[in-house]
This record gives structure tokens, sequence and C-alpha cells, in this order.
């Protein structure tokens, strides 16, 4: 017979808070039970026979955040084969077996000992065995329950930020979204309401409103203008239970900001300006400021500065500060108090960026009239033309006039004016100009050729107020004058073969001439009166400014002539007619057959001394030799043995002496004193000289004093007179220095610190008496005053 053993699981039913049991079948008890067991057998389940198995239990609930002192009751295991005489053991394995859970072995009572939390971990698998105490084997197959953690609400809702930032447009309509706030509940969300969440505004009504399952934040509150307020903090709650009583609860803070549109336009803040401009004010200088204001900011406040319309349309602009958004109003033209001295200009100011949505508040532009009052100045004279060109011919006489500058006084009270030339820019004072006139004249000779342009600067100042003054160039054109003679544009040195036939061209010669021809340069060539009969050669007028030179003869003989000097006649066609004769030099060279210069007279002095080459190169050598050899004479003589200074009574040999004693100074009183050369009875007994020293000394002698009046010459004759028979004088030469001059010179002195100290006191007149060469200082001390009054 087969025997079917049971393996029951029990709990406690008395304790519904701690722990919860889920039948397998789904059945459902109608009464109250001490106990429910779980039936498990290591047979087969299919077995029709097992009929305690009615209820069958494997998974249990455990609530979560336990806070008894004592462990906490899970269930009880218990076998068909525990006969309650201890021979079976339970054992427990799986998730927090032995350290979470822990079993009774002897009555398989299942408890918790710590606090359990579902978030932490939801769910626990274990195992149950009953085994023999005795032989240690199972009695009943290992079998498998689950334990689950019932939630509670022990978690608020948190919100994914902390603090949210948003932003939206100013003047937008109800509705509007703004942003989207997410909390989350760790809580069950299978079971009960303890992880629904449901979102409420506490703060930033009646502006914004929240949706309550979404979290969505809209505007509640229509044209919320950004001038009016930028900010606003809104406070959602998010709370779980569904909102009900009881419920946990978190909170976070959204920063919403307006930003701004284009919804105000701009404005002046007063309707007349007025503005003061001197008449001296140069073009695009700035008049003054004026500013529109306009409450958006950024791009929606740029404003754009025009001239509508006004008498000064055309002498005013205007110009926008992207920085200060001002407008700066500008000088177009100068200004002339005498012609206009009040402009009236309409000013307007725009918006550069308008929204369509919004041209229902009004235009977004504004006017206001600017008025500009015209200083009077005194202004510096107006010459009657920005520049002057004038021209004049190179040989007009000094004092000629050149041409008349004019300029007047602007300003009502019309001053006179003083001309003047700027002596900067015509430094040789070529030019004059009448002070009173502006005639400007020549002061010295022109020269075209020299300088064709003359730029100078003339000063035009109010005689009441030198310092209103104003400039103006004139450029002065030199018109030329035929007067420079035509002369060959280069050196001509050509040659002629000896065996030259007649009528030979040799030579072709042009000309060149300084002056300026409008018509183009004519010139003719011909033979100076003096060479045209007797020369060997003539000479072609091309009539193209060009001549050639042709032999008269048929051959040459360098011996008899070896350089012809041909002088050629050159004529220019213009008025008055210039001419100038240049001299062409023909040399007489030995050609070839086919004419090629081989030697010209050089050749001449080596052919009739009848020396060959080999005779003139040892006369060379012979001329090197002999200069060698008195180099080497004269080097000989140089290192020749000189007589000692010194002869040592047991050296025979050269002794080379070296004095180094070097003067004190000026605080040497012992030094050479060169006025002993003129009073010799100066000089001290008792001192003796520094440079040698005497084998024998001698007492100095004394020499008579030099006369105040005496000749150099007598007295160099006395000092030498005297050393030659001087005992103390070394026995070898020296050299003696006499600095004595003399009592005076003929000539004075050439000192010019006694020259008088001005100019006036002085007539240079003289100066052009003494010819060209002081011309230079004639002109410089000699010129009159560069201004010439009428």
């Amino acid at each position: 017979m087969r025997t079917y053993h049971c393996f029951w699981l029990l709990f406690w039913a008395g304790q519904p808070h701690q722990s919860f049991l889920t039948s397998l079948s789904g059945r459902t008890s109608g009464f109250a039970e001490k106990e429910k067991i779980l039936v498990l057998s290591g047979s087969s389940r299919q077995d029709p026979h097992r009929s305690k198995r009615s209820w069958m239990w494997n998974q249990f609930f455990l609530l979560e955040e336990y806070t008894g002192t004592d462990y906490q009751y899970v269930g009880k295991l218990h076998s068909d084969q525990d006969k309650g005489d201890g021979s079976l053991k339970y054992i427990l394995s799986g998730d927090g077996a032995g350290d979470l859970f822990i079993i009774n072995e002897n009555t398989g009572d299942i408890q918790a000992t710590k606090r359990l939390d579902r978030e932490e971990k939801p769910v626990y698998i274990l195992r149950a065995q009953a085994i023999n105490r005795r032989t240690g084997r199972p009695v009943e197959p290992e079998s498998e329950f689950i334990i689950k953690i019932h939630d509670i609400n022990d978690n608020e809702p948190m919100f994914t930020k902390d603090v949210y930032n948003a932003s939206i447009p100013e003047m937008s309509d109800v509705g509007t979204f703004v942003v989207q706030v997410t909390a989350t509940d760790a809580d069950d969300p299978t079971y009960g309401n303890s992880a629904k969440v449901v979102y409420s505004i506490l703060q930033g009504q009646p502006y914004f409103s929240v949706e309550s399952e979404t979290g969505i934040i809209k505007t509640a509150l229509l044209n919320m203008d950004r001038e009016n307020r930028e900010q606003y903090q809104v406070v959602i709650q998010a709370k779980d239970m569904g909102g009900q009583m009881g419920g946990l609860s978190g909170t976070t803070t959204v920063n919403i900001t307006l930003t701004d549109v284009n919804d105000n336009p701009p404005r002046f803040p007063q309707s007349t300006y007025q503005f003061r401009a001197p008449e001296s004010m140069p073009p695009d200088s700035p008049v003054g400021r004026i500013k529109a204001n306009d409450a958006d900011v950024d791009e929606n406040a740029e404003i754009e500065y025009s001239i509508t319309e006004g008498d000064g349309y055309d002498m005013f602009g205007i110009t926008t500060d992207k920085d200060t958004q001002e407008g700066i109003i500008t000088v177009k033209k100068a200004l002339d108090f005498e012609n206009k001295n009040l402009y009236i200009l309409k000013v307007e100011a725009t918006n550069t960026h308008v929204d369509p949505r919004f041209l229902y508040l009004g235009p977004f532009k504004d006017s206001a009239t600017v008025r500009i009052q015209v200083e009077d100045v005194d202004e510096p004279p107006v010459f009657s033309r920005p520049a002057y060109i004038m021209e004049v011919k190179e040989d007009v006489p000094i004092n000629s006039v050149v041409g008349t500058v004019t300029a007047q006084d602007p300003d009502a009270a019309k001053n006179p004016v003083k001309y003047s030339v700027d002596r900067h820019t015509d430094m040789d004072r070529v030019f004059n100009i009448n002070s009173g006139n502006g005639s400007i004249f020549t002061s010295k000779p022109l020269d075209r050729e020299t300088l064709l342009w003359h730029n100078i600067t003339v000063i035009a100042a109010e005689i009441n107020n030198p310092k209103q003054s104003s400039r103006v160039p004139v450029f002065i054109k030199v018109l030329d004058v035929n007067d420079n003679a035509p002369e060959f544009a280069m050196f001509y040195e050509t040659f002629v073969c000896e065996n030259a036939k007649a009528e030979q061209l040799i030579q072709t010669l042009s000309a060149v001439d300084k002056d300026d021809s409008y018509s183009g340069h004519q010139f003719s060539f011909s033979l100076a009166p003096e060479a045209a009969s007797s020369s060997n050669f003539t000479l072609q007028d091309n009539r193209d400014n060009t001549a050639g030179i042709f032999t008269r003869k048929t051959r040459y003989n360098r011996h008899e002539m070896s350089t012809y000097f041909l002088p050629v006649v050159i004529s220019d066609n213009d008025y008055p007619i210039q001419s100038s004769t240049e001299t062409v030099t023909i040399r007489v060279c030995a050609c070839d057959h086919r004419g090629k210069m081989l030697s010209c007279n050089a050749e001449a002095l080596i052919h009739p001394t009848g020396l060959s080459t080999g005779a003139l190169i040892a006369i060379l050598l012979c001329i090197i030799i002999l200069l060698v050899t008195v180099v080497l004479f004269a080097a000989l003589r140089r290192q020749r043995k000189k007589e000692p200074l010194i002869i040592s009574k047991e050296d025979i040999r050269d002794n080379i002496v070296s004095y180094n004693d070097e003067g004190g100074g000026e605080e040497d009183t012992q030094a050479f004193d060169i006025g002993t050369l003129r009073n010799p009875e100066a000089i001290d007994d008792n001192k003796l000289r520094r440079d040698i020293v005497p084998e024998t000394l001698f007492m100095p002698r004394r020499t008579a004093t030099a006369r105040d009046n005496t000749d150099v010459r007598d007295f160099i004759n006395q000092r030498l007179k005297e050393n030659d028979t001087d005992p103390t004088a070394p026995p070898y030469d020296s050299l003696a220095t006499y600095a004595y001059e003399g009592n005076g010179s003929v000539a004075e002195s050439l000192s010019s610190l006694e020259s008088v100290t001005t100019d006036g006191d002085q007539d240079y007149d003289y100066l052009s008496d003494w010819g060209p060469r002081f011309k230079k200082l004639a002109d410089m001390y000699g010129a009159m005053d560069s201004d010439k009054d009428s």
C-alpha cells in the first residue's frame, strides 16, 4: 500500500496587520481561522487522493516599515511527518535566509529580524525543507514560496528639478504653454493611491495655472506686459493619494520671465529741441544729440532717425548712435552766418523692427522739431579761387607782374586784407607780392631750364587781426624763350683709317637744345669758317637734325698728323637764332682691309726707335731690379746698429734703456715749466732734471733773461748755443721745443668776438663789387624785404 506524506506551512491568522495570505485556488473563506496550512508533498501533484490540499499557499505578504520592538512574525512551517517528538528539523534557504528571515528548527516558525523597505526590495524568494534530525535525510522535498513586501505610503512625490526656469513672450494669449513640471513617487503604483500624484498651484495665481494630472503650466491672464512686470515666481505642489487628505506632498519653484516684444513705439520726451552752431564749424562736425525713448529692449528698441523736412534739409544730416540709440545731428555743408543764421528741421524716429501683431497700437514712430541757430565768428579772409595758375616768360625783367590774387573778409565788418608770400615755399625769394592789391611780381631772373614750375603759397591776413589768415597755393609756370644754343648730344671722338678713301663717312653727328620748341627743333650744321677751306674733312647737313663727316682725300698719314680737331657750328631756327661751335676729335689710326682699327698714334712712339719687344722687356726688368736694390738698401740702413745710449763697463753689447718716468700732472711742482725758456732765472738751484740721471752732478747754468722784444731767430740761436756748451746736457741728440710766439701780429686778431652784434650797423653793398665769388653773400645780406608796399 502506497503512503503519502504532507508538508504544512501554517500562519498565524490572528494578526492580519503583520502578514497577508493569498490562496492559490482563488477561493476565500467566510469564517475565521487561526491557522492556514500550506500542504507540500514529495509525491505527484496529480494524485487525486490528496484531498487535504484544498487550501494551498505559496506566497505571503509582509508589511514594510514595521516599527515594533519584537521580530515580525511571518508564518509557520509544518510537515505531516512531524509527530511532535522532535525527530524532524526545519531548515530555510533563499533570499535573506538566516539573516533577514530566521526559522525555529523545532516548531517551523518564520520571523523577520529587520525592518523591510519595499522600495529597496519588493519580493523575497525562499525555499523550505524538513529533514530527519538523526539521519539528516529530507523527509519532504524542498518547496519554494514567495514573501512580498506590502507597500505603505511612506514616500512623498519628488520633482525632477528643484527650480524650473521658463520664459514666454509678453502679451501672450490665455492658455499659452509655459513649461511642464514632473514629479515621481517611489511607492508602489499598483497598490492603492500611494503613487498617484496630483499637481496644484500654491503661488502664481491669477497669472498662471497648472493641469492637475500632467503638470503643464499655462498662462491664465490676458496681455501680461513686460514693461509693468517682468519676473514671476510660481510654486507648484505635487501630492500623492490622489490629492486626498493624508497624502504626502512635495513642491518646486518655477521662475517665469516675460520676454520683450515690440509693443511700444518710440516717443520724444519733448517736441522742440534747440542747438547753436558757429559758422566756422567744419563739415561732418556734430551739432547736438536727440533721443526718443522706447520702453522695449534690445532690437525692439532700435531706432532710426531721419530728417523729413525743413529749410536745412541739405545743410544738416542725422545718424544713429547704435550704442546709445541717440540721433546725432551733423553739418553737411559749410555754414555762413551772413547768408542764413537760423535753420528749422523736422526729425522723425522710427522703430527698425516692427511687429505686425501690434500695429493696432498705433504708428511706431514719432517726430520732433529741431531749431539750429548759426552763430557769427570772426572768419579769415576767403580767396576768390581755391588755387591759382599763372604763366610768365623766363626772359621778363625783374619786378614784372606775373598775376594777381584776391581775398576778402567774409564778415560783415569787411576788414582790410594784407598779402604776403610764405617764404618756406619760396626760399630763394624769386617772387614778391604787393601787400595791398595782391599782385605777384618777380624779384630775380627766371630760367625755365633750371626750374619749370614754381609752387608758392600766398597768405592773406586781416590787418586788424593778423591771426585770422588763410592760404592759397599759386602755381607759376615759366614759359620758354630761345635763350640756349644747341650743342652736341654727346662728346664725339672718332677715327679715320690711314687707307681711307675720299668721300667716306666716318661719323654721324646729332644735337640737342635745352629750350622747348613748340614746332620741333630744326638744327643746321656747318664747318667753322676757319676750317671750311683748309680742312681735310667735309660736313654734310642731313636736314633731319643730324650731319655726317666725310673724308676729303684718299690717304692719311698718322706720322704726319695723328689727331685732327674739326670745329662744327650748330644753329637753331627759333627767334632769336642761337648757335654754338662744337669740336669733333678725329684720330688717324691703322686699319685692316675691312676698315677695322688696329692701332692709333700709340704705335708711332714705338716703331721709330727700332726697338724690339724683347729689348723693351729687358729694359723693364732692369728697372724693376734697380728699384728692388734701392728698397733693400734703405731697409738695411734702417736696421743699422746705432750707438748705445749708455755703455756699460761690464757688457759691451747693445743696451736698450727705457725711461718710464711720467710727469705728475698739475700738482707736480717739479715738472718741466716751459716758462723757464724765457726766464732762466726762475730755475730753482735745488731742483734737478727728472728725465735723466747724469753721472756727475753739475749746477745748472744761469742764462740771461730774454728781452720782451727779442726776435724769435735770436732767441732760438741763444738757447742753442747755451745747450751746446752746457755740460749737464745728455751726450746724445735731443729735440728741444720752444713755445715762444712773440709780442703780436701785424694782422691783429681774426676773432669775431669784437664784431658788431646787429646787421643794422653794417653796410653790405660793397659785397656786390667784389665779383661773382661773393654774389651769394651779397644776395643774403643785401636783399630787400620780401613784402614790397605799393
